[in-house]
């Protein structure tokens, strides 16, 4: 297992925030309709009660373009002064072009580069790694990462273990400089070794598409849900670790700490390996399902609204997913 460190890191914040979900939900209820299972056993195995479902003509890039403009509403600038335009996914528009060049284009970002990030559910703390790190260094000022997904294209309907756990979302989060220095570390990490837990089988150029993979579920997402577990509990717990000791900081001065939004038992797994009280830990879950590299801003614009995220809170994220992929992040809330 590979561990990133990225120890101290000084001079950037998020200063904006914006999320956009699709108008329809899909209630456990409503999926019980169609496939041998009930509102009980899912809520009770997973901790989801409904999630948002895109329409059929919504992709990534629309989801994102709404998140993206609600947040630039909130911040001081324009579209037209973004330097970058990160967009992490898993359910990109396409292979090719990047999802962050529609996106930019349909801002009206002319002058920002444009790239996507894939690194499964982390892909958020990971695009917020890259974004720090250009303004930590003074390369930019202004950049967007977005986490957008339209995962309900992605699973298959027919199986239960997979598809009642997913759903659609965007959030954005704009980075710029400060004088303090709010984002105070990170730890990303990769294990190659587990890819076959969590992937996509089909459509890239280890398996193009065809009509056996299409015709056997190829294109959409296999889960070895067990396994993704013992992977989760055991690596958020040393990842948050490592972040909060590179601060000098313990579990006690979090005051809120917002993991990827996966399934109810891996959140209070972590939360209880940790030391974490109840009223530490924020959890969207039961409304939305995992929305992937949504899900933390998702959470990070609730849990400001609601007052449960206030200025000058430190927060602590935490991502995992496939790659295997883990990352966190612990910054004081400016917002």
């Amino acid at each position: 297992m590979i561990g990133l460190k990225r120890g101290l890191v000084k001079g950037a914040r998020i200063s904006a925030l914006g999320v956009h979900v699709p108008e329809r939900v899909l209630t456990n209820d409503d999926i019980a309709q169609f496939l041998d299972t009930s509102d009980e056993w899912i809520t009770t195995r997973t901790g989801i009660r409904e999630r948002r479902i895109a329409r059929v003509d919504e992709a990534a890039s629309d989801l994102a373009v709404a998140a993206a403009e609600r947040c630039l509403a909130a911040s001081d600038i324009e579209a037209c002064d973004l330097d970058l335009v990160i967009v992490t996914t898993i359910s990109p528009d396409h292979l090719m072009p990047a999802t962050a060049s529609i996106v930019a284009d349909r801002l009206g970002a002319r002058r920002a580069g444009a790239f996507d990030v894939q690194a499964g559910c982390t892909g958020f703390v990971y695009g917020l790694a890259i974004a720090t790190a250009f303004v930590a260094a003074s390369i930019y000022e202004h950049v967007l990462v977005l986490g957008a997904e339209v995962l309900s294209k992605m699973v298959d309907w027919e199986d239960r273990g997979t598809c009642v756990l997913f759903g659609d979302g965007a959030g954005a989060v704009l980075v710029q400089p400060t004088d303090n220095g709010s984002i105070f570390s990170f730890d990303l990490g990769n294990d190659g070794s587990g890819a076959q837990y969590l992937s996509v089988p089909a459509g890239g150029s280890r398996l193009p598409a065809t009509y056996a993979t299409v015709r056997d579920h190829d294109h959409a997402m296999h889960m070895v849900g067990s396994e993704v577990f013992k992977f989760a509990t055991r690596t958020v717990t040393e990842s948050c670790e490592k972040v909060l000791d590179d601060a000098g900081l313990t579990v006690e001065d979090v005051d809120l700490f917002v993991p990827h939004q996966a399934n109810i038992r891996i959140i209070e797994s972590a939360a209880r390996r940790l030391g974490f009280t109840d009223g530490q830990v924020f959890s969207n879950l039961d409304r939305y399902g995992n929305t992937s590299c949504a899900s933390i801003p998702l959470c990070l614009h609730e849990a400001s609204e609601n007052g449960r995220l206030k200025k000058g809170d430190m927060l602590l994220m935490a991502g995992f997913g496939a790659g295997l992929t883990w990352g966190s992040c612990l910054t004081k809330w400016e917002l």
